[in-house]
């Protein structure tokens, strides 16, 4: 895999300094644009396939919004993750920023820790993402034929499989993957292993999110646990309905982004799903169940 490649969009060339020092030393690539102008000329370029863009909210020229803004309308682009800096307690600016696309946040000035730990979750959703896509371009697809099933499934690499193989299903496998990944990835690491969303975040700060799936799916109480997908065709749109064996989940405050949470490392992958891969998402009873709907184009 090539290094991972940041575009820094930063007035303050001290501030911009530090940030380049940083990401550098943990092995980023960083291209610095002094203003939201400059951006949009390097990124309208298209010579360098950016994985993430950390963006200043205030700007000469261009602000923040306005290049954000730029980029979500661009179909070449929009899919980039947008990391806005903010300064604390600016809850107006956030959320404004969280309407416009922006899912990633720093509060200035932050410590070196939370920006590698930001930067790296948002790097690695948009790979996570480009995989997803070339996964769809490579299968074949098979549900043009499928008008209902039930599928049964344990780990993270069949949750998986099984979601690039839904995706085909869909009108757009490229934005409904991403959903169908998030909904049976949490099956499995929220639902039958039981890890918290507090617990998610500690892991992934230190790097042990893998081994502590593979711990979990080998206890005794957790061996014989399965997620079940039932998948159906109606008429005007594809039903899928994910059902976990846990204990189910306060599924309310993820439905949306929380302007309170955007500063952590995960817990956007729900609203994220909700807002771009389906036409509607329903949790039923505790939460260990969720309905995920893709609406049809019908043909008159």
């Amino acid at each position: 895999m090539s290094e991972n490649r940041i575009l820094l969009v930063e007035d303050e060339i001290i501030f911009a300094e530090i940030i380049e020092e940083v990401l550098t030393d943990a092995g980023f690539a960083l291209r610095h644009a002094v203003d939201g102008q400059a951006a949009w000329e390097i990124l309208e370029g298209g010579d360098i396939a950016f994985d993430a863009i950390l963006l200043d909210r205030l700007m000469p020229r261009m602000d923040g919004i306005e290049l954000l803004g730029k980029i979500k309308a661009d179909p070449k682009l929009d899919q980039i993750p947008v990391i806005m800096e903010t300064g604390a307690g600016d809850s107006v600016s956030v959320q404004e920023g969280l309407n416009a696309g922006a899912y990633y946040y720093l509060i200035k000035p932050f410590e070196p820790k939370v920006l590698l730990s930001i930067v790296g979750a948002a790097v690695a959703q948009y790979r996570e993402h480009l995989a997803m896509l070339e996964s769809v371009k490579l299968a074949e697809r098979p549900f043009a034929f499928l008008d209902s099933g039930v599928f049964h499934f344990q780990t993270l690499e069949e949750g998986c499989l099984l979601a690039d193989f839904f995706a085909h299903a869909c009108p757009k496998p490229d934005k409904a993957i991403l959903g169908l990944r998030e909904l049976l990835i949490n099956a499995v690491e929220h639902g039958n292993l039981g890890i918290s969303y507090d617990e998610k975040g500690d892991l992934i700060n230190d790097d042990l999110m893998h081994q502590e799936i593979a711990r979990r799916l080998a206890l005794e109480e957790n061996r014989h646990k399965f997620v079940e997908v039932i998948f159906e065709r109606k008429p005007d749109a594809l039903i899928f309905t994910i059902r976990d064996q846990g204990d189910g989940f306060e599924w309310k405050r993820y439905l949306d982004f929380d302007p309170e949470r955007v500063f952590d490392s995960n817990g956007r992958g729900i609203a994220m799903a909700r807002t771009t891969s389906f036409d509607s998402i329903e949790y039923q009873g505790n939460g260990n169940t969720v309905v995920a709907k893709v609406n049809l184009v019908v043909n008159s």
